[in-house]
């Protein structure tokens, strides 16, 4: 069996079900991305907290966005990069800057700048960032707890991107005017 199954209220483990009903609720829908996870109750469990926990950090709704679509852009996520763009949107992140991710282009500020190179070291690198990286990151006016945090984001989204890549997910109609391909 090589294709995942796309669950629905009806076809869902029961351990999923709750989370695809608040789905439905805030949404009107189940996102692909949660469909797909709710084959194993415990991958869906554990993304909806990381979710809820990297929201709840120091970062501001422009750092979040740094940070997600950083990683989005970097591991060349079909699905996680439009859908972060209407999440950036509906957080009122300029799209100057979401343009700007997307593209690869310069951050609009040194601070972003440093949270976006730092991000991406710890992506390219596995973690492994120098002292020079991390001195640079806490100059921009960050400090270690922006380093722990950025680390937890990074765990969001490798679930979210890896199973997006390994399931295929389509991308849904209410992110499709975002869609998005690497230049």
């Amino acid at each position: 069996m090589s294709e995942f199954t796309f669950h629905t209220l009806d076809t869902t483990p029961e351990g999923s079900k709750e989370i695809l009903e608040g789905a439905v609720a805030q949404m009107g829908t189940i996102p692909g991305l949660y469909a797909v996870m709710a084959e194993s109750p415990e991958i869906l469990k554990a993304y909806t907290q990381l979710h809820q926990a990297f929201t709840a950090t120091s970062f501001d709704a422009e750092e979040l966005t740094v940070v997600w679509q950083t990683i989005n852009v970097e591991h060349e996520c079909h699905f996680c990069v439009p859908a972060h763009t209407a999440i950036a949107h509906s957080m009122k992140v300029d799209p100057a800057l979401t343009d700007a991710l997307r593209n690869g282009e310069p951050m609009p500020t040194p601070k972003l700048q440093a949270l976006q190179d730092l991000t991406l070291s710890l992506v390219r690198q596995r973690g492994n960032a120098t002292d020079a990286e991390l001195e640079a990151f806490y100059a921009a006016g960050y400090g270690q707890k922006q380093v722990l945090e950025i680390i937890l984001g990074l765990s969001q989204k490798v679930i979210s991107n890896y199973v997006n890549h390994v399931a295929k997910t389509p991308v849904d109609d209410m992110f499709k005017p975002f869609a998005w391909t690497k230049s």
